[in-house]
């Protein structure tokens, strides 16, 4: 009966240990931001769900998280990401490839901004205090640092420009 008991006590202490590390500490609401010499673009505001939106095919048993979130100010552009191991994040992965830009839109004083899809991003996402593949009510954090390009419309000129995608932003569960 002890054994036990303690079996039960130090399995009760590992997960008091494990919630503590689960959140976003130093994480920013606002947090991430894509600019260049030419353009600054703030986003956050992230909420994750368990959608499954953009699962492994060949890994059933994680279930894919999709994070959306805002354009700081009245720029009213939006951000969907599709993470499809969200059980990796607490290492780094591959922007592009694990971390999925789905949609990135904004605006400016004078132009409009999308995700450019010609443009491979390349880069490094790591998450911190990810527990429960990111569904934890704590939250946890994302740190960008990265590349992608977008398509500039201003007025009736259309470019490209190359952006960093970089930040340490906190992402909230929506369940």
């Amino acid at each position: 009966m002890s054994r036990f008991l303690c079996l039960l006590a130090i399995s009760s202490s590992l997960l008091a240990c494990s919630g503590d590390d689960c959140g976003s500490p130093g994480s920013a609401n606002y947090g991430l931001v894509a600019s260049s010499d030419q353009v600054t673009l703030a986003y956050g505001n992230l909420m994750a769900r368990a959608g499954n939106d953009c699962p492994v095919v060949d890994q059933s048993i994680v279930v894919s998280l999709t994070i959306e979130g805002t354009q700081m100010g009245s720029g009213g552009g939006l951000l969907t990401l599709c993470i499809p191991r969200p059980d990796q994040l607490n290492a780094a992965v591959s922007l592009g490839t694990d971390v999925k830009l789905v949609q990135l839109t904004g605006t400016d004083d004078t132009c409009s901004y999308k995700l450019d899809s010609g443009h491979i991003p390349s880069g490094k996402v790591t998450g911190k205090g990810v527990c429960s593949d990111g569904t934890d009510k704590a939250g946890f954090g994302l740190v960008f640092d990265g590349f992608i390009g977008l398509t500039r419309t201003c007025g009736t000129t259309i470019d490209t420009v190359s952006v960093g995608l970089t930040g340490d932003v906190e992402v909230t569960p929506t369940n």
